[in-house]
């Protein structure tokens, strides 16, 4: 993207013209800079002469000219931007998926590139959910769509199937000009929209929606913070709560941090393979409720990090809790594919709320959300979701396009990724069998590692790993010796344990303290994404290594040889 500049003193230029990058800045200016300091004579005329009167002559000088020609000598003058003046919220946010561990094993990788030696020969990225950057396949209907869509010349190519065809020639007809490089709605393709209603009533059994409560987003995250930015308000003790559980995606405490709310935070139950308890969110929210309004509920199933599936009856519960409570539910079924446990099964919050009856699914504020990034397809790249919207006051629907307006409209080759997902091959078309091998391929072969991921971590002294029902993460238990906790200082022990596995190994995971958890107790998360080979050799390795972590902190400290004149001593100083 290019921007005009235009000169300000000192070598200083202003935001860029285009939207995006003003954007971005504009929330770095929040809290405002300092004043400019009054200049005897302003710089402007000595820039552009006709500024004095001179109407000939005018001249443009680029950035790299004025820095030249009016750059005086000297100290350059104080930023407008430090971090005393960047705004505070963002300086709250963390996001520890992508934190300092990972920043080191990117300067690691580097480091074996260069040919420099280490105690292992590869860096293995278990840290996030990215299943193509871990050697999964792409869904070749998924791919030929999408590649008909971007380069419609190959329409005419004999080596796409017909259902590709058909389905890319139905998005480009309602694309702008017939491109994917057109604007599309803010809220998405209709065809799309429509696909995805469709889809939803399927995958429900019936359960009915509309397509007009259908928005496309970039990526599921993109509808968490659009929800979160339409719900945030109030001050002081009127502020909106929004209650997370706690192991959580850090997204969520991002976003909370980012728009000053106030974290509500409710503890999974790992003792029991980490349901939701609904005497602890009772306990969460009247605890809140002294200190702030508590107006939203946020649900992570198939679990992350935590890998579980919550059971209709859980689902039920947390749904007329927030219809007692009159809370916004935030349900994120990213991973509503991704179930291996063979007694379990995902049900969608929707569904449940349809089931629970009339009063409960004409009433109760609920937004869900999915996404190209998991499931079998792994598309992380093309930032392709959605979220369906229900009950929400139709002002406030206004509201909500206005805010996604802003934006102009989520990647339109990720809306037709999307498309794919929620529009397969049916089984009397040309694409269905090579699909269906496919999709169960990559789903047979994530329940295997989730099950093998399980069997070696609980094989350890001193690591407890629940079952992986289903999402793509295992987040195990760790003992950390006494000796480690006082050694790790400033960090936080867990922190200590994977930059030590790091760099003995190779292996980046990250901390539990991240994601959050009980007072006392120590976790990491890995993805179970590397191939089974892979994974193997990455738990073997963990293994080695947390054996002699645990021999090494939990070595009795030395003893200094106590001399007669020692016991002499002691002795005399016991009391009479």
């Amino acid at each position: 993207m290019t921007a005009t500049l235009q000169w300000n003193e000192k070598n200083r230029s202003c935001a860029p013209s285009r939207s995006g990058g003003t954007m971005l800045l504009l929330k770095h200016f929040a809290r405002g800079c300092p004043p400019a300091p009054r200049r005897a004579a302003p710089l402007w005329p000595s820039v552009w002469p006709h500024a004095r009167g001179q109407t000939a002559g005018l001249k443009r000088f680029s950035t790299a000219e004025a820095s030249v020609r009016t750059g005086a000598p000297g100290s350059p003058r104080e930023r407008c931007l430090t971090m005393a003046t960047v705004n505070p919220h963002v300086k709250a946010v963390e996001y520890a998926v992508r934190g300092p561990i990972v920043t080191r094993a990117g300067d690691l990788e580097r480091a074996l590139r260069q040919g420099q030696n280490q105690s292992f020969t590869e860096v293995i990225k278990a840290n996030i959910g990215d299943a193509h950057a871990m050697g999964q396949q792409p869904i070749t209907f998924l791919r030929q769509v999408v590649a008909l869509c971007c380069f419609p010349e190959l329409l005419e190519s004999p080596s796409f199937p017909d259902d590709a065809k058909q389905r890319a020639q139905r998005i480009l007809q309602d694309c702008g000009g017939q491109s994917l490089g057109s604007y599309s709605a803010s809220q998405g393709v209709e065809c799309i929209r429509r696909d995805i209603a469709d889809y939803i009533t399927h995958r429900d059994q019936g359960v009915p929606s509309d397509w007009n409560n259908i928005y496309l987003t970039t990526g599921a995250s993109d509808g968490i913070m659009s929800i979160l930015k339409l719900i945030v308000s109030g001050q002081g003790s009127s502020r909106t709560g929004v209650m997370i559980p706690i192991p959580q995606y850090p997204l969520y405490s991002a976003a909370i941090s980012e728009l000053e709310a106030v974290h509500i935070n409710y503890y999974l139950d790992e003792d029991h393979c980490w349901a939701l308890d609904i005497e602890e969110l009772q306990r969460a929210y009247l605890t809140a409720k002294q200190q702030c309004q508590p107006r939203v509920l946020c649900i992570i199933n198939p679990g992350n990090p935590t890998g579980q599936v919550q059971s209709k009856k859980c689902i039920e519960e947390v749904l007329h809790f927030a219809f007692e409570e009159n809370l916004f539910v935030m349900a994120d079924e990213v991973y509503q594919d991704n179930v291996y446990a063979l007694d379990c099964r995902f049900h969608s919050f929707k569904k449940v709320l349809y089931e629970m009856g009339p009063e409960y699914f004409n009433n109760v504020e609920l937004a869900s959300f999915h996404s190209t990034s998991k499931g079998y397809t792994g598309e992380c790249g093309f930032r392709g979701g959605y979220m369906e919207v229900l009950n929400m006051d139709p002002q406030v629907e206004a509201q909500l396009v206005k805010l996604l307006s802003v934006r102009l409209c989520p990647p339109v080759p990720g809306q037709a990724a999307m498309d794919v997902i929620v529009n397969p091959p049916k089984v009397h078309e040309p694409s269905y069998a090579q699909f269906t091998k496919e999709k169960n391929s990559v789903l047979d072969v994530l329940a295997h590692k989730a099950m093998l991921t399980e069997r070696i971590l609980n094989s350890v002294p001193g690591i407890k790993c629940n079952p992986v029902q289903g999402a793509m993460y295992a987040f195990p238990q760790i003992f950390i010796p006494p000796r480690a906790i006082q050694e790790s200082r400033s960090l936080a022990p867990d922190m200590l344990y994977c930059l030590k596995l790091l760099e003995e190994t190779g292996i980046c995971v990250v901390p539990g303290s991240g994601f959050g958890q009980r007072e006392g107790t120590f976790h990491f998360r890995m993805t179970i994404l590397p191939s089974p080979e892979k994974l193997e050799v990455l738990l073997g390795q963990l293994k080695e290594f947390h054996l002699r972590f645990l021999e090494e902190y939990s070595q009795q400290e030395p003893q200094i040889p106590r001399t007669a004149h020692d016991q002499h001593r002691e002795t005399s100083e016991q009391p009479a």
